[in-house]
């Protein structure tokens, strides 16, 4: 496994190795230049068998995230660019190859925040993973913060895009 510093992306890393799924991870030190532009690196190829791979971007997220206005649930906001980032790459790549988002998140004190999400254990910290295609993502996703330039689904309709990694 190489060496991951952030947890989320170690803890994904981590289940998808006890899956036995074949992957790259992505050296996202290096950034890719095509036709002159710059384009957003993803976090993993994934192969799963006897289905599409995946070019996988990582989204970890605290569950519940604390905010002035209480717990929040299923924060799900992306930056566009990376959304814009898995679209080019799915150009690049080709029909068998999806691009996803995978939500990792850390459960801080819940055993259990809902049954579409699978629960990984990772050094002392449990994880939900869930996984939603780009392309279902980008039709749900409104504009969250002009100022940093970030997308989410609602909550209920997000809800109803992921599914847990064991159905990937």
């Amino acid at each position: 496994m190489a060496q991951r510093h952030i947890h989320y992306e170690a803890a994904f890393e981590d289940y998808i190795r006890s899956r036995g799924w074949p992957y790259i991870p992505v050296d996202e030190q290096r950034k890719a230049i095509f036709a002159g532009a710059r384009i957003k690196s993803f976090d993993f190829i994934v192969y799963r068998p006897g289905q599409s791979a995946w070019l996988v971007d990582i989204k970890g997220r605290k569950f519940p995230y604390e905010c002035k206005g209480g717990p929040r649930f299923w924060e799900n906001w992306v930056p566009r660019e990376d959304l814009e980032g898995l679209r080019c790459w799915k150009g690049v790549f080709g029909a068998d190859f999806e691009p996803v988002f995978v939500f990792v998140y850390w459960l801080l004190g819940l055993t259990h925040p809902d049954p579409t999400a699978d629960i990984h254990s990772y050094r002392n910290r449990y994880y939900a993973l869930a996984w939603v295609s780009a392309q279902d993502y980008a039709a749900h996703a409104r504009r969250r913060s002009p100022k940093w330039d970030t997308l989410d689904v609602p909550r209920k309709a997000f809800r109803g895009l992921i599914r847990p990694m064991q159905e990937a």
